[in-house]
């Protein structure tokens, strides 16, 4: 838990990166920049991580850009309490995809699964590669295992990821 603004109010690491988020997505669509994803973890130190996509990909001087912008709204708003490292890049070639839209965005592609638990008590099902379809109406991902459907509550699943295979 980190205290925000010095007001003694604890915020944990998860609203964090969704106030993180909430403050920069805006500003950095003005840059026409996509804000993939925030991390905000403890390694040796705290380290703020934001992913940044745009078309036709991100490349160093756009990463420098971004965190130049966000360290600049970040330390306006100061409510990250103690000190913590300020990183932007990519999602790199093999993402995390956690948000509807990416969802939808990479519908057709292969994807590397990873759920807290067996789906359906298989065994195979723990940690598998399949083909995302997209999302169904009510919310769930939709993939294609071994030519079979698979409906997914997104709760299932720690992790997906766009499948890179060399």
């Amino acid at each position: 838990m980190d205290d925000i603004s010095g007001t003694g109010v604890t915020m944990a690491r998860k609203e964090i990166e969704k106030a993180v988020e909430t403050l920069l997505e805006n500003s950095l669509a003005e840059q026409n920049v996509e804000l993939v994803d925030v991390e905000y973890v403890r390694e040796r130190d705290w380290i703020l991580r934001i992913f940044i996509d745009k078309d036709g990909g991100v490349d160093l001087n756009d990463c420098q850009r971004i965190s130049e912008l966000a360290g600049t709204i970040l330390d306006k708003k100061d409510f990250i309490s103690g000190n913590y490292l300020l990183e932007v890049s990519s999602p790199g070639i093999d993402r995390v995809l956690k948000k509807d839209k990416d969802f939808i965005k990479y519908a057709g592609s292969e994807v590397d699964v990873k759920c807290y638990s067996p789906l359906d008590d298989r065994k195979e099902l723990k940690a598998f590669t399949a083909e995302l379809r997209g999302l169904t109406e009510d919310g769930k991902i939709k993939l294609i295992y071994n030519e079979e459907e698979l409906i997914v509550d997104k709760d299932k699943i720690s992790q997906m990821r766009l499948h890179f295979s060399f």
